[in-house]
C-alpha cells in the first residue's frame, strides 16, 4: 500500500514538473528548448547592365541555387536598356521553365526595363516597379542596332513580326496586356510605373524591397502560396567568371583585345624573342575569339581589320609614300566600325572609341614602319661590317703591296691603291679576310657616292 501511494505521487509531481514549461512563460504551447519554425528567405539578384549571353548564365545560375537553398521566391531587381534578342529569349525560357517563383523588381526609381528588358519583366511570375521607373521601347530596331534605315526591307518586317509574336505570348502566359506589349514593339511604346499597373502591363508597384515582399506574400503563384512577409534576403552575387566574361564582351574590350592581339603580334614578328609581346598578343586572341564566339559580330568587320594590318605591312616594304599606311587607316575604322553593327544600341561602340584606336593604331604602325626602314638602310654595328668607313691611323706605310694600320686596338694588315705615309689618317673601303682596303680620309666620300641608294 505504501509502495503504491508512493509511485503515484511520483508520477503525479513528473506531470507537473512537465506542464510547467506550457505555462504563461511559453504561450506558444511549445515545450521548452524546441527550434522554432525556420524563418523564410528570398535570393534576391541585381541585373543593372545591358543583356548578354553572361546575364543569362546568371540568372540561370540563380535560379539554381536559389532553388537549392529553399528559397521562397527570387527577386530580380532590373535596370537595363536592353540587349540581345537571343539572349532574352533564353531568360524568357528559364522563367518559364523554373519551379521557382520569379519577381521582376524595375527598380531604383530612375531605372528602366527598356527594350529586352521589357519581355523579361512580363515573362516573370509578378511582376513589379519602383516609383518614378519606366518600361517599353522593345521595338527591334533597337535591339539589332543599327537604325530602320539600314535594315531590309523584308528583314526588318521579319524582326517586327518575330518580336511581337514573342511578346504576345509571353503577355498571354502570365495574363498582360497583349495589346500594349503589341504596341511597345510595333510602336515602340513605354509608360511609367503607374500607366504600366492601370493597364496591367505589371502587377504591383512598390516603394522599397521591403514593402515589395510585403505586398507579394500570401499571392499564389503556380498554385503556391508564397510567404515573403519578413523573410530574410539572401543576395547571391556574381562570381568571379561571370564578372570577368561580363567585362570582355563589353564593345570596346573586344576592341582594345583586338588592338592589344595586334600589337603583340607584330611586335613578336618584328623583334623575335621578346616573348612577353607574343605571349600577350596570344593571350588577347584568345580572350577575343572567345567574346566573339558569344557575341554576335560581324565578320565583315574582322576580315577588314586583317585588311589594314597587311596594308600596314606591306608599306614597310613598298615605297608607296605612305599611301597604304591611309588605306590601312581607313580599313581599320571601317571594320572596327561594323563589327559591332548587330548589336542593340545599348552595346554600340561610340566614335570616342573608334576615332582614338584607329589613330593608335596607325601611328603604332607609322612607327614600325619608320623604324624598319631606319633600320635597314642604317649602316652595321656589329662584326666586320661596321668597321666599314671608320676612320682609322696608319702605323706602316701602306702601299698596294700591304702595310699596317691600327684599328680597335688591334694591328691589321692593309693595302690601298695609292701609297698613304705612316700617322695619316685614313677609312676602311673594304674588308677581304684579314686585309682591309683603305683609302684616303679625303677620298672615302667621294667613292661612298657611287654606291646605289634606296
Amino acid at each position: 500500500m505504501l509502495r503504491s501511494t508512493f509511485m503515484t505521487t511520483l508520477a503525479f509531481l513528473t506531470f507537473a514538473a512537465l506542464s510547467a514549461g506550457s505555462g504563461p512563460e511559453n504561450p506558444s504551447g511549445h515545450a521548452t528548448g524546441q527550434a522554432a519554425p525556420p524563418r523564410a528567405s528570398v535570393s534576391v539578384i541585381r541585373v543593372e547592365e545591358p543583356i548578354t549571353p553572361t546575364t543569362n548564365d546568371y540568372i540561370r545560375r540563380a535560379l539554381a541555387e536559389a532553388s537549392e537553398r529553399g528559397s521562397a521566391a527570387l527577386v530580380v531587381e532590373l535596370d537595363t536598356p536592353g540587349g540581345l534578342l537571343e539572349s532574352t529569349r533564353e531568360i524568357v525560357q528559364a522563367l518559364f521553365e523554373s519551379d521557382l517563383p520569379v519577381v521582376v523588381y524595375v527598380t531604383p526609381g530612375g531605372a528602366r526595363a527598356a527594350s529586352a528588358g521589357t519581355f523579361i519583366t512580363m515573362a516573370a511570375h509578378v511582376a513589379a516597379m519602383a516609383p518614378s521607373t519606366t518600361i517599353g521601347a522593345a521595338s527591334p530596331v533597337s535591339m539589332g542596332g543599327g537604325g530602320e534605315a539600314q535594315m531590309d526591307t523584308v528583314m526588318q518586317a521579319k524582326a517586327f513580326n518575330y518580336a511581337e509574336s514573342f511578346i504576345a505570348t509571353i503577355a498571354e502566359r502570365r495574363g498582360r496586356n497583349v495589346d500594349w506589349a503589341i504596341s511597345a514593339v510595333r510602336a515602340a511604346a513605354a509608360v511609367t510605373e503607374t500607366e504600366a499597373l492601370e493597364l496591367g502591363v505589371i502587377d504591383l508597384v512598390a516603394a522599397d524591397r521591403a514593402a515589395l515582399l510585403e505586398a507579394i506574400d500570401g499571392r499564389v503563384v503556380e498554385g503556391d502560396t508564397l510567404h515573403t512577409a519578413g523573410a530574410e534576403v539572401e543576395e547571391i552575387p556574381k562570381n568571379m567568371a561571370e564578372r570577368f566574361l561580363g567585362f570582355i564582351t563589353r564593345p570596346e574590350l573586344m576592341l582594345l583585345l583586338s588592338m592589344i592581339a595586334i600589337y603583340g603580334i607584330i611586335g613578336e614578328v618584328t623583334n623575335p624573342g621578346g616573348i612577353v609581346p607574343g605571349v600577350t598578343g596570344v593571350i588577347a586572341l584568345i580572350l577575343l575569339l572567345y567574346a566573339s564566339a558569344a557575341m554576335p559580330v560581324n565578320l565583315a568587320g574582322y576580315l577588314l581589320l586583317a585588311l589594314a594590318v597587311v596594308l600596314f605591312v606591306s608599306e614597310a616594304f613598298t615605297p608607296a609614300f605612305g599611301l597604304l599606311i591611309a588605306a590601312g587607316a581607313v580599313a581599320f575604322f571601317m571594320g572596327a566600325l561594323i563589327l559591332f553593327q548587330d548589336l542593340p544600341e545599348s552595346l554600340e561602340l561610340s566614335w570616342a572609341w573608334l576615332v582614338p584606336a584607329t589613330a593608335l593604331t596607325t601611328l603604332f604602325f607609322v612607327w614600325i614602319v619608320t623604324e624598319g626602314l631606319r633600320i635597314q638602310f642604317a649602316p652595321a654595328r656589329t662584326g666586320t661590317e661596321s668597321m666599314i668607313g671608320q676612320e682609322i691611323q696608319v702605323v706602316d706605310t701602306v702601299s698596294p703591296t700591304g702595310g699596317r694600320v691600327f684599328v680597335s686596338g688591334e694591328y691589321w694588315n692593309a693595302v690601298s691603291d695609292q701609297e698613304i705615309p705612316a700617322g695619316e689618317p685614313c677609312r676602311i673601303e673594304k674588308i677581304d679576310g684579314l686585309t682591309l682596303k683603305i683609302v684616303p680620309t679625303d677620298a672615302f666620300p667621294a667613292r661612298s657616292t657611287e654606291t646605289p641608294t634606296a
